[in-house]
């Protein structure tokens, strides 16, 4: 073979190298650029997800949110009746006694009506009946930290009693205005003394409270 044969073919041996080179650079450049755009859609991906978590705590901020707002909207009153309501639900309880509970606010008190076959739960002269409306009382104190007005009735005792007092004040207002002498009325609790005072009132004629507890009692007085 002659020297211009053998250049001929180094040349071609060179040029043959130089392209292999430069395919392997443009595949190289391409996995790079392969690369890239793979760590580019991880990125892609990996953001929403933040954004889809923050969304769920805004979303459970809210709820709490509303959840705030429905406890402050409470009425105070009904709070009591419920506190009440099971304080002496729990009582009956104990006791073994059947009764139906009831709440509801009336005249900017919580009621709390429980419907019983046993007298046991009103006592003589109404005196378990109050001493039970003063538990309940404290129990709703003690949960809530403010002093309670609650009243409670036992099978329509005090609606009975409240017609047996209107009755009686009546009765009293007759006699002061016959003799025009001041009537003394039998003790009361502060409750039957309020009725008293109403129907006496509502008579024309003026009544005031005197004593001490228990044997604080109404005294109806003539007019002037």
């Amino acid at each position: 073979m002659s020297d211009t044969q053998n250049e001929n073919i180094t040349s071609e041996a060179a040029e043959a190298d130089s392209a292999g080179t430069d395919t392997a650079g443009t595949e190289a450049v391409g996995t790079d650029s392969a690369a890239g755009a793979d760590s580019t859609e991880a990125a892609d991906v990996s953001g929403p997800k933040v954004s889809d978590d923050s969304g769920d705590l805004e979303s459970e901020d809210d709820d709490d949110s509303d959840d705030d707002e429905d406890e402050d909207d409470e009425n105070p009153l009904e709070v009591e009746a419920e506190i009440a309501a099971d304080y002496l639900e729990e009582l009956l309880d104990i006791a073994d006694l059947d009764g139906d509970i009831d709440t509801y606010i009336e005249g900017n008190r919580a009621h709390v009506s429980i419907v019983s076959q046993s007298e046991t739960l009103v006592g003589a002269d109404g005196q378990v009946l109050d001493a039970l409306q003063e538990l309940a009382r404290l129990a709703v104190m003690t949960e809530t930290g403010d002093r309670s007005r609650l009243m409670l009735d036992i099978s329509g005792y005090r609606d009975r009693r409240r017609k047996q007092l209107i009755d009686l004040a009546t009765d009293a207002v007759e006699e002061v205005k016959a003799n025009s002498e001041p009537v003394a009325l039998a003790p009361m609790n502060p409750f039957e003394r309020k009725i008293v005072h109403d129907a006496v009132a509502a008579a024309g004629l003026t009544s005031a409270s005197e004593g001490e507890e228990p044997k604080r009692r109404v005294v109806v007085q003539p007019s002037a």
